[in-house]
């Protein structure tokens, strides 16, 4: 798998179209509509930190983790930026280990779909879920089938910013629905532009794949959103966000 470290450099450029100040305030509106605020958030896969520095800015202690050290190097930088206190963890999903529980967990923009074993999607599910106190809320989204299908699928898409040509170029294996990506960017630097790539995959989960992962896991679906709204996910949606949480232990005794 890539680790996304070539990425990293322009990554905050080719997704300046994220809005993560009302994305964040979409997720913190879920938290206090199903549970509350969290005091203490897990944001997996935090990439360059767009929504660990929202959050903090909101007044939430962040624990941000991603498997690329290039990214949690930008993302530091932001958070110097900013002005925000956000703890950076170098770990994959799939390893996830912190020092105690969190009251919050979230993991943004598709990154669950770059895990591609289903084991180890499960394993990182199951992971979130240990550190998670009782009763609090894992909030994810995934980029769905009918995007993976329709949208994704065998295309290509090219992106500009000033100075910066990115090529993209997918190719989805029809069996297992998994789409490789490879991404070519193109830097101006002087006179010239330089050149860096980098390849990774993504591969769309139905919703009873990702309900046994969470049900054994010990976590719930409590709904499912088609992307910033309050709609339900649908046959068309392209990116599906679960609102979950973890189940309260009883005792039989």
């Amino acid at each position: 798998m890539s680790e996304y470290d070539s990425f990293a450099a322009v990554y905050d450029r080719l997704m300046r179209d994220v809005d993560y100040k009302a994305r964040t305030k979409r997720l913190l509106r879920l938290f206090e509509e199903y549970d509350r605020k969290p005091e203490l958030l897990l944001d997996l896969a935090c990439g360059t930190g767009g929504f660990s520095n929202q959050f903090a800015l909101n007044g939430t202690e962040v624990i941000g983790v991603d498997m690329s050290e290039e990214m949690l190097a930008v993302a530091r930088e932001n958070s110097a930026e900013l002005g925000t206190d956000v703890l950076y963890l170098c770990q994959k999903a799939e390893e996830l280990d912190l020092y105690g529980t969190v009251d919050g967990a979230i993991c943004c923009l598709d990154s669950l779909n770059h895990i591609t074993d289903y084991k180890k999607l499960c394993k990182a599910i199951s992971k979130v879920s240990l550190f998670l106190e009782e009763g609090r809320l894992f909030i994810f989204d995934v980029n769905t089938l009918f995007k993976h299908k329709f949208i994704l699928a065998d295309n290509n898409f090219i992106l500009e910013e000033d100075g910066l040509f990115c090529a993209w170029q997918n190719s989805t294996d029809e069996e297992t629905g998994i789409t490789d990506i490879s991404l070519d960017f193109f830097l101006e630097d002087g006179e010239y532009y330089k050149r860096s790539s980098e390849d990774f995959s993504e591969r769309p989960y139905t919703e009873e794949e990702l309900k046994n992962a969470l049900d054994a896991a010990g976590l719930e679906i409590l709904k499912i959103y088609d992307d910033m709204t309050d709609n339900p996910a649908w046959e068309y949606t392209e990116r599906a966000v679960y609102v979950t949480r973890k189940k309260e232990e009883t005792n039989n005794e």
